[in-house]
């Protein structure tokens, strides 16, 4: 069942769940608290909040509850929740959609390394052309200050050949950072828009 009892606040935003649904581009007034993206999420255990508690929160608009809870930054962005949805509500695309509008917003993330993750999980795949997971792990470590934690995971895994030791570069990776350059504009531009 629940593993966190909902506390809404006087402060309702009627707006708001018209505003993640078109920032998503889903319909998440469509959800009826069925469980299934909850039962079905990976990462979900680690969550404040289940997948359709958020979208609960989002019908009720409940803005700051949303927007300052663990569980839109640890999504995992696997898209289970979506594909499994009796519904069709992507709860994937909202999550990206809530992250979106939190940052905008001005919310600093629960999770607090998180944001550095994202940061350099894209250096990677904009270097490379795909993940490297060692890499990722080994900076990651290094910005957070954690380098010797996780180490009886690493060890284990690098010893069966799960995390190799040099990356994999794809072919055209000029294209790759070209095309993050591109994002990188277009995200520019909108900030730029946005303070107009």
């Amino acid at each position: 069942m629940s593993k966190a009892v909902l506390h809404l606040s006087e402060g309702m935003e009627p707006g708001f769940l018209r505003e993640v649904e078109v920032e998503a581009g889903t319909r998440v007034s469509l959800c009826y608290q069925c469980g299934k993206c909850a039962a079905s999420c990976p990462v979900s255990f680690v969550m404040d909040l289940e997948p359709y508690q958020v979208m609960r929160l989002v019908q009720l608009g409940a803005r700051d509850e949303v927007l300052r809870s663990r569980t839109i930054w640890l999504c995992a962005s696997c898209t289970a929740c979506s594909e499994r949805c009796p519904r069709e509500v992507d709860v994937a695309a909202t999550m990206d959609a809530l992250r979106v509008l939190a940052r905008r917003a001005g919310y600093r993330p629960a999770e607090g390394q998180i944001a550095l993750f994202h940061g350099i999980f894209l250096d990677n795949v904009r270097d490379a052309g795909r993940l490297h997971e060692l890499g990722l792990m080994v900076r990651y470590k290094l910005k957070s200050g954690g380098l010797f934690s996780d180490l009886d995971v690493g060890l284990p895994m690098m010893r069966h050949g799960k995390l190799k030791p040099v990356p994999h570069r794809i072919r055209g990776t000029d294209q790759m950072r070209a095309l993050f350059a591109r994002v990188r504009a277009r995200e520019a531009a909108a900030k730029g828009g946005e303070g107009r």
